[in-house]
């Protein structure tokens, strides 16, 4: 079929070694074809290949399979020295392939494994299966995000798979990060009609830069917007911003429906199942290199907790055999290794673990006995083993102190509410969670917990509640670095879909915000239906003509408390995306809020009586016949500053019978989540949080400092 190429192009890459010319990727057809391939080298030589759009599945051809050998021997200088003195024992194992799942929250990663696990017949025919198998934790399910990235395995005709699922929000970084040392390949999956998304851009960063191959998964193509030439483009471009080696640009596509478990070659030329899908990982995704004669060495990238059998480390063997009763070194460093025993042994086949008696070099494992381990430490040889290069993660950008639970209701819901409860609790959570920090604060019973943004922090703040703790924390603050002493601050990029008709607003708020536009596009509008069960992603239905896209660069103290301001000022029509760009100046002051609080003026139950005046001066937050105690926050004040209100108080008795009692119409009080209530306090601002409710009360403490 023949393809009409628009004019060669130069393009300038920001690295002055890799510039080159390479065709413009403006197609005036759709793609057709299994093989779209990008490559310099390509086209320099031939114009791009498109096959026919009646290709069979075997036909899929990949330059990216045999090449990032070296790519991969690149992620480290220690890795590097490593391989090149081994490299003659080294070898491929064609019977595994270990891939991790990335994408933008919402692009369809976990329903794509759903299908891909109910095709591998993982399950019984009869077998009652919920969707978002992966998603197995309550909060992941009632959010509709993945949190927490999740090992399984299928069986595609002779080749096992290792499938990592991953989340999607750039927050839960430190999931994706460590899991990527396990993997060999990434399916980058990619709506069909949003393209890639400011966490595209992350998960893909990290990818390239562990040296992995690159399957790109144009997902929910039955859609009636998808765009998939412009997804393709955009992708491609992507790449090249990233400084992707050739060979990881020359990546293959494949078009898929999730939901449908549905897969093709071409947008408008799916099979009836995953088998171009499962072909294209056998094909593109290379094996496992591994030291099969060489002395033990697996990393352990994740940690789970078994009420049974303790501790149970999960990562790659990369090098020997790993047998169960098998006595081990555990080296975090070359001097600081302790001696352990494998009691048990596991590998992932289909939905669960299977024990085995042993493992060889590539394959994922999970390993029981070593109840100390840590994550980032090796276990090796017990005589010549040597330790494998650390996992490194990304600092924090974002603080909140936590504390144990002073209002006059504490000890009512919960079981845990001393420090000793919560300093365990904290610091517990440092075993598996290594993208976040806890440090002691100015006092014995308050506590700083650094994660990658408020959502980080919050998922913390929600599994802990659920589990019975009581506590407060204080607002979210930004972590400042100082350089050559000068102040600098976390700056993040932020991308944001908004109608026309609105952008106005929303353009006022981010430059008050100390936002600075750096683009502005005109795209198909959009319309987003709200989360059934969470209001903090938004899913695009349709696009039509009159959307704009808006980018800015903007600090991070920008961004806290935004997205309700963003949704208020486009009446629930914008779609706000954010990700971590880099520390610059100090931006300045901002004010985040205008409006006071509304606060409870004594211990009791609210009333109608009090609350139809109270409704006056803003917007409630409680309902009658509510507990209440002085300092509680109990509404939004109309205006800026706070005002005490007493919306306990109730009629006076007096003259029953001769007066006849008037109605009271009250609204609906407003409904806050624990996000929202985060987003909403300020400095001397605090948030209860027990099992059962969530409250803000004014920090009393605050005003004693003053």
């Amino acid at each position: 079929m023949e393809m009409t190429m628009a004019t060669p192009i130069s393009f300038t890459n920001p690295n002055p070694a890799r510039n080159f010319s390479f065709s413009s990727l403006r197609l005036r057809t759709p793609f057709f074809g299994p093989t779209l391939s990008y490559s310099t080298s390509v086209a320099k030589k031939t114009p791009f290949n498109f096959r026919s759009r009646n290709s069979k599945r075997n036909s899929v051809k990949c330059s990216v399979s045999g090449a990032t050998e070296a790519a991969r021997e690149a992620a480290t200088e220690a890795a590097r020295e490593a391989a090149t003195e081994r490299r003659s024992q080294l070898m491929r194992r064609s019977d595994i392939r270990n891939i991790a799942i990335v994408a933008h929250v919402d692009h369809g990663k976990t329903t794509l494994v759903d299908s891909m696990l109910k095709q591998a017949k993982v399950f019984r025919d009869n077998q009652f299966v919920q969707e978002r198998i992966m998603d197995s934790n309550d909060l992941e399910r009632e959010r509709g995000i993945t949190i927490l990235s999740k090992n399984t395995s299928i069986t595609y005709k002779d080749t096992k798979i290792n499938i990592i699922d991953t989340p999607g929000h750039s927050d839960f970084g430190g999931e994706v990060e460590r899991v990527l040392n396990m993997v060999e390949g990434v399916l980058l999956v990619v709506d069909s009609v949003e393209g890639p998304m400011p966490q595209t851009r992350f998960v893909l960063k990290k990818a390239l830069e562990f040296g992995h191959a690159v399957v790109v998964v144009v997902n929910k193509i039955d859609r009636s917007s998808a765009r998939p030439e412009f997804v393709v483009n955009s992708t491609f471009e992507l790449f090249i911003e990233l400084n992707a080696s050739d060979e990881q640009c020359d990546f293959q596509v494949i078009y898929a429906s999730g939901i449908k478990g549905k897969a093709g070659l071409a947008p408008d030329n799916l099979a009836e199942d995953l088998g171009p899908l499962f072909e294209t990982i056998v094909r593109c995704i290379p094996g496992p290199h591994i030291d099969k004669d060489g002395p033990l060495q697996m990393l352990a990238t994740n940690i789970e907790v078994d009420g049974h059998k303790g501790r149970i480390a999960i990562g790659r063997l990369h090098a020997g055999v790993l047998r169960r009763g098998m006595d081990v070194k555990v080296c975090t460093s070359e001097d600081t290794c302790r001696y352990a025993k494998v009691s048990e042994l596991f590998v992932y086949e289909k939905f669960s673990r299977v024990g085995a008696e042993a493992v060889e070099a590539g394959d994922i494992c999970a390993v029981c006995g070593i109840n100390d381990i840590q994550i980032g430490e090796t276990i090796a040889d017990k005589i010549s083993g040597t330790p494998l290069p650390a996992i490194k993660v990304e600092e924090p950008t974002v603080k909140m102190a936590f504390s144990i639970n002073t209002s006059p209701f504490v000890g009512r819901e919960g079981k845990y509410v001393t420090s000793r409860n919560l300093r365990d609790r904290l610091y517990r959570e440092l075993e598996r969670n290594l993208a976040m920090k806890v440090e002691d604060g100015e006092t014995s019973d308050t506590f700083l917990v650094s994660g990658r943004g408020t959502l980080h922090i919050t998922i913390l703040i929600e599994n802990m509640r659920r589990e019975g703790y009581e506590f407060m924390v204080g607002p979210p603050k930004v972590i400042n670095k100082k350089v050559d002493d000068k102040l600098l601050e976390p700056y993040e990029i932020a991308t944001v879909e908004v109608p026309e008709a609105h952008t106005g607003p929303v353009v006022e708020l981010l430059g008050k915000r100390r936002g600075l536009m750096f683009d502005m596009q005109g795209l198909g509008s959009v319309i987003p239906l709200c989360h059934p069960s969470d209001n903090l992603y938004f899913h695009v239905s349709t696009r039509l003509e009159g959307t704009t896209l808006l980018k800015y660069k903007i600090p991070t103290r920008g961004l806290l408390g935004v997205r309700n301001a963003i949704l208020t000022a486009s009446r629930g029509t914008a779609v706000l995306n954010t990700i971590f760009d880099s520390y610059g100046p100090w931006a300045g002051d901002i004010n985040t809020r205008d409006q006071g609080s509304l606060v409870a003026f004594e211990d009791g139950t609210t009333s109608s009586y009090a609350l139809s005046s109270s409704q006056e001066r803003g917007q409630l937050f409680v309902s009658p016949g509510v507990d209440v105690y002085k300092g509680q926050i109990v509404g939004i004040h109309q205006r800026s500053g706070d005002l005490a209100l007493n919306v306990c108080k109730r009629k006076a008795a007096t003259n029953v019978r001769s007066n006849k009692d008037v109605a009271v119409v009250l609204d609906t009080p407003l409904e806050y989540s624990l996000d929202d209530c985060i987003e909403y306090i300020q400095e001397d601002e605090l948030v209860e949080v027990t099992p059962k409710c969530v409250r803000m009360l004014k920090n009393p403490k605050f005003k004693k400092a003053r």
